[in-house]
């Protein structure tokens, strides 16, 4: 039986398409919704539907593609929801928390480039800590 470390490579492994760890991980998350999906939760949003409310405006059939190629690559975990078992809720698992200081540092750079750019947090909830 393969550890949970072990099934985490070998599906990382299937996302491959060269040596190149930078060209091996923007397969994985690089393209335009997977990191502002990563962002969201790390804010804690959990939902389907908070992160269809986070602002930038994701097409549901997008969501729900990336949500899955993130479940496959290892770094969000699906599970049933507590008040329904009919809906689900997502979280990062240990390999994608080790996420929050890439999307930290783009946020700095963001923010210190880009012009007219802040932080927004969900309600009631504050922005992440660097």
């Amino acid at each position: 039986m393969a550890t949970r470390a072990e099934r985490a490579r070998l599906r990382a492994a299937s996302f491959k398409r060269s040596e190149c760890p930078l060209a091996c991980a923007l397969d994985v998350f690089g393209d335009k919704w997977s990191l502002l999906i990563v962002r969201d939760l790390l804010l804690g949003r959990s939902r389907y539907s908070e992160f269809l409310r986070a602002g930038e405006g994701i097409p549901t059939n997008i969501l729900a593609q990336r949500l899955t190629r993130l479940a496959e690559a290892g770094l969000v975990e699906r599970r049933s929801s507590r008040d329904s078992r009919r809906r689900f809720e997502y979280r990062l698992t240990e390999t994608g928390r080790k996420l929050g200081p890439i999307v930290g540092a783009l946020v700095d750079w963001g923010r210190a480039q880009i012009r007219g750019t802040r932080v927004r947090a969900p309600h009631g909830t504050p922005p992440p800590r660097r």
